[in-house]
């Protein structure tokens, strides 16, 4: 047995990518020379140091367990990694029990081991164990890296009093109930009726398109909103676009990557494509990765503009209507309103005072900001101060984004609530506890008035790491449907551009189609990673899927 030094630096930098703290990690692969190694990063699994340090304490225990007679003795249990480095100490803990430990599929005593994402609090329940005897592994189980989790490292340190998601998380109840709970505003549990689901339809092998390519988790998936073309974004460096017209829609992709020419070392690592957007006619793709750029592609794939004004990961970016000006959010506090005829900064806006997590227009001069710092700031071109700051949320503002008609703000966070706010007034126009765990993502239904569905009534799908999503009444602050089909973290959300149906992405692995108007699961299927995001096509007949195993696929619902 032998390794090197090289090895495990490399190991030591994934991990501290994997954990979130971004800086540390660039720093340390500066002076270890990660970059001048041999080492294929693409071809490592994710928590591999926690999964090697795993099974080291796993050997340790067997070994201070067995005498030198060769016979079990005093059987050693969770045994911590200080434990197995002390040179005085044998163990914390013994029992009179000669049965082995029970263990993971990678040999590690189960729930004796450090979670794989870290004491900060990773958006991603890393290594969730479930209730029943098959515990997932590590190597199945979701990724460290999420197009927030950088949010966590050393810019924004949690409070020492909150809790890891990866603790706080236990797979849900499936047993039968005989009511669920509505958390309406003011923080009351109401009683109502339980959803019933019904109709449940697995959708065929031969309406799933399967497209592989990248060699990484794939984050975001966007279609083009006037052809069949979807776009991805990956933690390989790349994004790509593909061609799902015609029979072989599959072999069709262009690879856009994400590189920088500089003298410095390069990184695959701080590369990662988290967000992307199509213009409002489809004819060009900006990109936002963990480089600190931005960039517009062409259609053919070509790169167009490069945008530098960042410090640090970008988390989020959206065109405005006019397709004219393009605002981004990220890590350095700041969020960029760029011109997208020259790539040049507009305007920076500096009023948060930590990381930016997501940015949603309200005009096309217009847009609303939220952050870690719990703060919502809605700003103007043009403005030097904020046109309105939004405060109430006690955790991280995850989500924002604007109604069709502009005029309702909603927002999501990890203190589990739902909040509506207007600019005619400070504080928010409902407050609504609205999951038992953190809130990750919230989406409007395109209907109402000014909206081509103008006749159905306005409703908000909010998704949470208790593996439900619910729609809600916004104006009445009541919960319409509680759907609970998913059995792990909802990650996305999106709806029909009827409106008529509901599309969630989960790391079950499982997307389902729920009907909003009766609130039942219509259609099902299974893929082969956890779900990152789901969206529609223009005419909704396609949704698309991202996976963390790498894998995008297209459920065709046309003959469904």
């Amino acid at each position: 047995m032998s390794f090197s030094s090289d090895e495990v630096n490399f190991l030591v930098y994934r991990y501290l990518q994997e954990s979130g703290f971004l800086h540390s990690a660039y720093v340390f692969g500066i002076e270890s020379n990660v970059a001048r190694t041999n080492i294929n990063g693409s071809l490592v699994p994710p928590a591999a140091l926690l999964t090697i340090l795993q099974k080291g304490l796993l050997y340790t225990e067997v070994e201070w367990s067995v005498g030198t007679d060769g016979e079990v003795g005093r059987l050693i249990e969770g045994l911590s990694l200080i434990d197995a480095v002390m040179p005085d100490s044998k163990g914390p803990k013994a029992t009179g029990s000669t049965s082995t430990a029970e263990s993971t599929p990678e040999g590690g005593s189960r729930g004796s081991a450090a979670s794989p994402s870290g004491s900060r609090g990773s958006k991603n329940p890393q290594a969730s164990e479930s209730s029943n005897a098959n515990a997932t592994s590590i190597d199945d189980s979701i990724p460290s890296t999420s197009k927030k989790a950088v949010a966590v490292s050393t810019f924004y340190p949690k409070k020492p009093g909150k809790p890891s998601i990866v603790a706080a998380y236990t797979a849900p109840d499936h047993s039968p109930a005989s009511s669920e709970t509505d958390f309406s505003a003011g923080g009351s549990p109401v009683p109502v009726e339980p959803m019933e689901i019904v109709g449940s339809v697995e959708i065929p092998e031969s309406e799933v398109c399967a497209l592989r390519g990248h060699e990484g988790e794939v984050f975001i998936c966007a279609w083009n909103p006037n052809r069949d073309l979807l776009a991805s974004g990956s933690g390989d460096s790349t994004a790509r676009i593909w061609n799902m017209t015609g029979s072989k829609a599959h072999s069709s992709q262009l690879v856009l990557r994400h590189s920088i020419e500089t003298d410095g070392p390069q990184f695959t690592g701080n590369k990662d494509v988290t967000s992307l957007d199509w213009n409002c006619d489809g004819s060009m793709l900006a990109t936002g990765s963990y480089d600190g750029y931005a960039r517009i592609w062409k259609t053919d794939g070509s790169l167009t503009l490069t945008l530098g004004q960042h410090k640090g990961p970008i988390f989020a970016l959206k065109w405005n209507k006019y397709g004219n000006y393009i605002v981004s959010a990220g890590v350095d506090k700041t969020t960029i309103i760029w011109d997208a005829s020259t790539g040049k900064c507009t305007q920076q806006f500096a009023f948060h005072s930590a990381p930016a997590l997501d940015v949603d227009w309200q005009t096309n001069q217009a847009f609303a900001s939220c952050s870690t710092d719990q703060r919502i700031f809605v700003c103007r071109l043009g403005e030097t101060e904020p046109l309105k700051t939004f405060c109430g949320h006690t955790n991280e503002v995850n989500a924002i984004k604007w109604c069709p008609q502009g005029l309702l703000l909603a927002s999501c966070s990890d203190d589990l609530t739902l909040k509506i706010w207007t600019m005619n007034r400070d504080r928010c126009c409902q407050d609504l506890l609205a999951h038992s765990k953190e809130i990750y993502t919230i989406k409007w239904s395109p209907t109402g008035p000014s909206t081509n569905n103008p006749n159905m009534n306005l409703v908000l799908a909010s998704a949470s790491f208790d593996s439900t999503v619910r729609l809600w009444d916004v104006e009445r602050g009541s919960c319409i449907y509680t759907l609970s089909k998913h059995t792990e973290p909802v990650y996305s959300v999106a709806f029909s551009p009827d409106g008529k149906h509901l599309a969630s992405g989960s790391f079950d692995k499982c997307v389902h189609i729920w009907s909003t108007q009766t609130g039942e699961l219509v259609h099902s299927y299974k893929g082969t990673g956890g779900i990152f995001e789901v969206c529609w096509n223009s005419d909704g007949s396609k949704v698309g899927a991202s996976a963390s195993d790498g894998d995008i696929f297209v459920l065709d619902l046309r003959k469904l």
